[in-house]
């Protein structure tokens, strides 16, 4: 795989039909629009990623943020503040953190919270860095308590204290450490310590994409791929990866697919529109589970309210299925609400199924208080907030 910034924008890479043959789940490969990549789709991403911050599309408020942060520390000489990057998974944590280990002309350790349950593994990796090296923390939140604890001394002081022994006679020795930068992603923020949070010198949360910057993303993979491409059918597939670059990148692929085994060879709008219609994306971004949720809450359920445990069975999916991977997306373009009674549709919902929502329904859920993150009652909530 060449540089971009040394070479053509182009790499041989061939991901081949489904994303997700590597972990073998027939759910990560049916839902072509799920923003959790598996092992191969990390592959791809990784050819496909910028290298550089000036390089990175979107999410200009971060951008700006990290470029002052990381400026000041090549100046002053020293490693930056602790970064923590947070969001809805698929929206670039692991690019910003390896560009944030490219700026700083610096190697960049990666690993993960669920990789870390001892106390001993994460001081294995701590003892072994270099100074001024980057530690990436993926799902950070997923950390063990004994290792957030050893966590918390070490990006404060760069000291681990080491037991040796056990019971009376076991004996802290002080390690010392090389100055270093932890960057730490997760979807979850809410369930990070708060000492933990406070350790972070500088906090990012990524908002979904604007339809013109996953625009500007597609047309560089297409370019990366070596597909032609033509602007409208690249908009099409923009206005349907949910805000996701993650998304837009598996459709991009998948519309190639199909416009190399029809012969066209190019990304056009009948390309775009042909294979999303084979792969169940319709026009706003949802898929076959999407879809199932809403016509089992309107269609079986009278637009609810109905419990997620209730809507599942209906589905055939696992309750967590449902509320983890397709509710987020429904709630968020407002086609689903969350209250104290269950998950209800809104008139919107039924009008993307073409259906007549039911008299006063409107006036209904407006009277529902809607639930917080936490699933709680939101008292102070309002509809569709």
């Amino acid at each position: 795989m060449s540089d971009p910034g040394s070479g053509p924008e182009r790499t041989s890479l061939d991901d081949g039909w489904p994303d997700a043959e590597a972990d073998g789940s027939y759910e990560a490969t049916a839902r072509v629009v799920d923003p959790r990549g598996g092992d191969r789709e990390r592959v791809v991403e990784a050819a496909l990623r910028p290298r550089r911050l000036a390089e990175f599309p979107g999410q200009p408020r971060v951008r700006d943020q990290l470029g002052l942060l990381l400026e000041a520390a090549r100046r002053r000489g020293t490693p930056p503040d602790h970064v923590l990057l947070s969001g809805p998974p698929g929206l670039g944590k692991t690019t910003l953190a390896m560009i944030i280990a490219a700026e700083l002309e610096q190697p960049i350790r990666v690993t993960s919270g669920p990789a870390i349950q001892h106390a001993g593994d994460l001081a294995s990796v701590l003892s072994s860095l270099a100074e001024g090296e980057v530690l990436f923390l993926d799902e950070i939140h997923r950390m063990s308590r004994a290792a957030e604890e050893m966590l918390y001394l070490a990006m404060e002081d760069f000291r681990v204290d080491v037991i040796v022994g056990k019971g009376p006679g076991a004996t802290a020795i002080p390690l010392e450490l090389p100055p270093f930068t932890v960057v730490g992603a997760t979807t979850r923020s809410g369930l990070l310590p708060a000492p933990l949070r406070d350790r972070f010198g500088f906090t990012g949360h990524l908002d979904f994409y604007a339809t013109a910057d996953l625009v500007t993303i597609l047309e560089r993979s297409a370019r990366l791929l070596g597909v032609a491409s033509e602007p409208d059918g690249v908009a099409e597939i923009a206005r349907r990866a949910r805000g996701t670059p993650r998304i837009a990148n598996r459709l991009l692929r998948r519309v190639r697919d199909w416009a190399q085994i029809h012969g066209a060879d190019v990304v056009d709008l009948a390309a775009a529109r042909e294979a999303l219609a084979l792969f169940d994306v319709d026009e706003r971004g949802l898929d076959r589970l999407d879809r199932a949720v809403l016509e089992a809450l309107c269609r079986r359920f009278g637009g609810g309210p109905v419990g997620v445990a209730n809507l599942a069975v209906a589905v055939g999916e696992e309750a967590d299925t449902v509320e983890t991977v397709a509710e987020p997306f429904l709630v968020r373009e407002g086609f689903v609400v969350r209250t104290p009674r269950g998950r209800a549709a809104t008139p919107a919902a039924w009008a993307h199924l073409g259906l007549a929502a039911p008299a006063g329904g409107t006036a209904y859920l407006a009277s529902m208080l809607p639930l917080d993150e936490a699933g709680e009652a939101d008292a102070g909530g309002r509809f569709g907030g």
